[in-house]
């Protein structure tokens, strides 16, 4: 995922950018030592920060616009970098630091960001002034950054009385400190399960000797990514693996259903006050789809595409429980995984466990950067001396023949305090003449030596794609030029680079057995593509139905029941009573409503894109070096420079189409 640090004047994001002569002469990449400064000295570094973005606003103000419009856009864009910087920062901190001081000193930060941001939003003056600029002395992407910032600061309500702009400042203030609070205690309840030994039958060699038993002869697993999923695919024990699946579900719980409904709540109440009749509405103008409506059709369309193949299959793995169970009259949601895994084993001769002594983490990691170095034209070299928040982070520059574009932190494996799942954060917004861009990817995944699961490599791909998306782009002449601003194409750059995990021709440059170091066999490849054919009418599905959960409940008048309404939309669009049951409560951990809140159809929607500009790599080839460069050319580099439809179109010669996505539906 690409995370998402919500201001109602910016929307920080990923772009790509080739990188510009003068790259070269810039200062080396440094900008995790903040991180590991200590809590005052982060807070000072914040406290400039804001500091550097009100005196340029100052300064703007004194400025005509007429004559000297340049000069104003100028001092406008450093007061954003200032601010965008110190907030992506921040929101990297709060979710990985070690430190308990550290991350409240970054909640603090992006508080005060997020107050500031709201802050000139309001400011008439900045609007005027900005609104007076003759943009037709400038360049397209100047023209495009400026209209559409003049629309962020009009859903900001600088065109409201001041006792409206008075109380947008104040939910907006309490909205960060909520999206804080329901993350945190996400990031925080990390729950167990104490197992007999023998409930593990099932699991892989090296999972059992990671999870030995304790003093009491138990096995204790925690709710932790690398705990969970094996354990759900892998354990004979459907007793067991209910009960951890349960468990699952309780994360967050109570604490978030309180803090879920009065985020509710208060978006509803914001949007409102700027004459939206929901958040959902509010969110939606600024998409792909440009309304409430057109996504709710959206979700509805791919529900329909998906819904006879997503029967069958989940009969099929039914018909698949019953050789086990004869009586068995449903499957069960802790079923799933299991009998998904079981079917592929039996059908196509696949065994997940058998693949991941090729999926070494080590091995993975490698090939990933070999892969897209070699489609990309890059290199990655090590900084050994880097100053890092963690043992366990590596930093990597990213170079371009003798330039370096940028820097990478990889901070990949499970620990206390940090960030559950996957995404790539930002930690230095590059732009051209002035400043490295950096960022970071935030996994769980096993550690070096530990062996992978397919889907992880596919997550990494996926992560990495958010990544490379964002250190490419770090020479744009503007920093609002860095803003992908139709947040639902964000994902379909990771989306695109996924496939490539289950290539053959990618897989066989990096996936060697950990023990004989011989290649991937031709045939696992062969039979892991015939087997994940199977599920995906399912997962899209389920899709579905995450989306239609997050756009309902930004979409209606809060104080609702959550746990009642995401039953009631699981009873109509799921195969299964997959999320919920009685005594469980799976949107309390469900973090992507505080991100994405009603938009998190973006997945599909980017998948749906991605499908169609994968079709050109299909035709010329997955590593074709050509192919990839245009890619990176018009689709990447142009960043929030124009509108998203209009990059995919420089890249395919026409507009986007939802057919490549059917056809996928259709697949095998």
């Amino acid at each position: 995922m690409r995370t998402i640090a919500f201001t109602f004047l910016l929307c920080l994001a990923a772009c790509v950018r080739r990188a510009d002569q003068e790259g070269g002469s810039l200062p080396a990449p440094d900008g995790a030592r903040l991180l590991v400064s200590g809590p005052e000295a982060f807070a000072a570094a914040c406290a400039s920060a804001l500091d550097t973005a009100r005196a340029q606003i100052a300064s703007l103000k004194r400025i005509d616009p007429k004559q000297h419009g340049l000069s104003v856009l100028k001092a406008y864009d450093e007061a954003t970098a200032a601010l965008g910087n110190a907030g992506v920062r921040s929101s990297l901190t709060r979710e990985v630091h070690p430190d308990a001081r550290m991350r409240d000193a970054a909640r603090d930060c992006e508080q005060k960001v997020e107050a500031a941001n709201v802050e000139i939003s309001q400011d008439r003056p900045v609007y005027d002034a900005l609104a007076t600029v003759d943009l037709s002395r400038y360049d397209a992407e100047t023209r495009y950054w400026m209209e559409r910032t003049l629309l962020d600061f009009r859903r900001a309500g600088v065109d409201r009385d001041e006792a409206t702009r008075a109380k947008v400042r104040a939910l907006n203030e309490e909205l960060v400190k909520l999206g804080q609070e329901f993350m945190k205690n996400i990031a925080s309840d990390v729950r167990t399960v104490e197992l007999e030994p023998e409930e593990l039958d099932g699991l892989p060699e090296d999972y059992l000797k990671a999870h030995a038993p304790g003093p009491t002869g138990k096995v204790t697993l925690t709710t932790n990514y690398p705990d969970y999923f094996p354990f759900m695919t892998y354990a004979k024990s459907a007793a067991a693996r209910e009960r951890y699946w349960r468990t699952y579900r309780l994360r967050a719980y109570p604490k978030n259903l309180e803090a879920l409904s009065h985020l509710i709540a208060k978006r509803h109440e914001l949007a409102g006050l700027l004459g939206y009749t929901t958040w959902a509405a509010y969110v939606m103008e600024t998409k792909m789809t440009g309304s409430q409506q057109a996504a709710a059709d959206f979700i509805d369309k791919v529900t329909r595409l998906s819904e006879s193949r997503a029967v069958r299959e989940h009969d099929e793995l039914l018909a698949r429980k019953r050789k086990d169970e004869p009586t068995a009259t449903t499957l069960e949601p802790w079923d799933v995984d299991f009998y998904q895994d079981r079917l592929r084993a039996e059908r196509f001769g696949f065994d997940s466990q058998a693949i991941r002594p090729w999926l070494e983490y080590s091995r993975v990691k490698q090939g990933v950067m070999d892969v897209t170095s070699r489609m990309f034209g890059i290199s990655f070299r090590r900084v050994a001396d880097a100053k890092l928040w963690h043992p366990e982070v590596e930093a990597y520059d990213v170079l371009e023949g003798d330039a370096v574009l940028g820097r990478i932190y990889l901070d990949m494996h499970p620990r206390e305090d940090k960030y559950k799942h996957a995404a790539q954060f930002d930690v230095v917004v590059g732009q051209r003449a002035k400043r490295q861009p950096e960022g970071a990817l935030v996994c769980n995944f096993p550690r070096p030596g530990e062996l992978m699961t397919h889907e992880e490599v596919e997550t990494f791909f996926h992560e990495f794609g958010h990544l490379l998306h964002f250190v490419f782009c770090g020479r744009q002449g503007w920093h609002g030029l860095t803003v992908v601003r139709e947040w639902d194409f964000v994902e379909t750059p990771s989306m695109l680079l996924q496939q490539w995990a289950s290539k053959p021709e990618v897989l066989a440059l990096f996936a060697r057995h950990q023990k004989t170091d011989e290649p991937i066999p031709a045939e696992m490849v062969e039979k892991l593509r015939a087997s994940r054919e199977f599920g995906k009418g399912m997962w899209t599905r389920r899709q579905m139905f995450l989306a239609a959960v997050a756009l309902d409940y930004f979409s209606r008048e809060p104080g609702f029941d959550t746990t009642a309404s995401m039953a009631a939309i699981q009873e109509k669009l799921s195969p299964f009573r997959h999320e919920h049951r009685e005594g469980t409560y799976f949107q309390a951990a469900f973090g992507h409503l505080d991100g994405y809140s009603a938009a998190y159809y973006t997945y599909v929607w980017s998948t749906a894109i991605a499908k169609d500009l994968e079709s050109l790599f299909q035709e010329k080839g997955y590593l074709d070096a050509p192919t990839a460069t245009r890619y990176r050319q018009t689709v990447l580099q142009p960043g929030g420079s124009k509108p998203a439809a209009e990059l995919v179109r420089d890249f395919l010669g026409r507009d986007y189409s939802f057919e490549a996505y059917r056809a996928y539906l259709d697949e095998g």
